[in-house]
């Protein structure tokens, strides 16, 4: 009789993050040194030691083999809402998320593989999708936490500008203080003054 233990449901759960892991791994790397338009799955799971229906048994399509963290991404951003600290903002909760993640980052893999998906428009159309959904799951979250209906505009309004933030911040040297620079003007509004200074 074959065991299914917890030990036993242990070990398969981690063989098939490993093979999940190598599958995802071999992609962006071949992703990287060709470009995603000249690799075909085939050599992904070459690259992988892996047979290609093991491939597809992981990820539904070429371009999710990119954004293998999505959907803990898309859990841990509305958990760093729902799971804060009574006293803390619903802002202050999303930036020290994005400082604190891989999200936003000086090192140069991050930038390789920003370049890569604005690069490539099959990996921007799956990204926007992608950020989509994270964001309608991040305004139900700010909702649900902040007492605010369900659908309220606020709400989308925060999740919104809060992701683009991220985007934003990604585009500059120095990131991290971009980001921080940005949630101040979120969590403040626009504190300019005089006639030039007014942009409403």
């Amino acid at each position: 009789m074959t065991s299914t233990g917890p030990e036993v449901l242990g070990r398969r759960a981690r063989k098939k993050a490993a093979t999940r892991a190598a599958i995802s791994d071999a992609a962006l790397r071949l992703f990287l040194e060709r470009g995603f338009d000249n690799v075909n799955v085939k050599d992904i799971a070459d690259g992988a030691d892996v047979a290609v229906t093991t491939l597809f048994q992981h990820f539904p399509s070429k371009e999710a083999l990119v954004f293998d963290q999505d959907e803990d991404r898309e859990k841990a951003l509305t958990a760093a809402v729902l799971n804060r600290a009574a006293e803390q903002s619903v802002l202050d909760a999303l930036l020290d998320y994005f400082q604190n993640s891989r999200a936003i980052t000086l090192e140069p893999a991050l930038k390789d593989f920003l370049d890569l998906v604005r690069s490539t428009p099959a990996l921007r159309d799956y990204a926007r999708r992608m950020w989509t959904r994270h964001e309608e799951s991040l305004a139900r979250a700010i909702a649900e936490t902040t007492g605010m209906p369900t659908g309220s505009v606020k709400a989308a309004a925060l999740a919104r500008f809060s992701l683009d933030a991220l985007n934003l911040a990604s585009e500059y040297d120095n990131p991290q203080a971009a980001l921080t620079e940005t949630f101040i003007l979120l969590r403040t509004g626009w504190t300019g003054s005089g006639p030039q200074a007014r942009v409403g």
